[in-house]
């Protein structure tokens, strides 16, 4: 069974061929019928590390990078809803969660009167329990080099 079975959107970078899936607006479902709960947008970008010609026989034990970022127009946050957009996620692009890693990526903010305040970026990678073909029970860690390296690289060049 392959990990992903969708269509390359174009190749990344100069000499990079890192293949991004897809890089867009993505809207989740929430629960709760007409309520609509927790239902939400995110800058969905995705990423497949396999498909690299200039490597052949390369293998990666995770190969889709899921890069999330939140968008000013979504009452809920990607943090808040990790589990719910990982879920989906999965399911629509119809990826096999293990061989996944999931990002959640925070942009630097500068705050306060002046902007005198200072947030740096963030990445962090979210782990899962999976269950039923449910992403439960997150646990976020920050993204350290070289897979840091690796993720800030594409989302620059994306």
């Amino acid at each position: 069974m392959p990990f992903f079975t969708g269509t390359a959107h174009r190749r990344v970078g100069k000499g990079n061929a890192v293949v991004k899936i897809y890089d867009d607006i993505f809207s989740w479902e929430g629960w709760g019928g007409m309520l609509r709960l927790a239902s939400g947008r995110c800058r969905l970008r995705i990423f497949d590390l396999s498909q690299d010609p200039g490597r052949p026989g390369l293998t990666h034990l995770k190969p889709i990078i899921v890069l999330v970022t939140d968008v000013p127009e979504s009452r809920m946050s990607v943090r808040s809803c990790a589990g719910h957009i990982a879920t989906q996620v999965t399911q629509k692009f119809n990826i096999q969660p293990q061989r996944m890693v999931y990002v959640e990526h925070y942009p630097a903010v500068h705050y306060g009167t002046h902007d005198e305040r200072f947030i740096p970026e963030r990445y962090d990678g979210v782990e899962f329990v999976w269950m039923e073909g449910k992403a439960i029970r997150p646990a976020w860690r920050p993204l350290t080099p070289p897979l840091l390296d690796v993720v800030k690289k594409m989302a620059q060049e994306a």
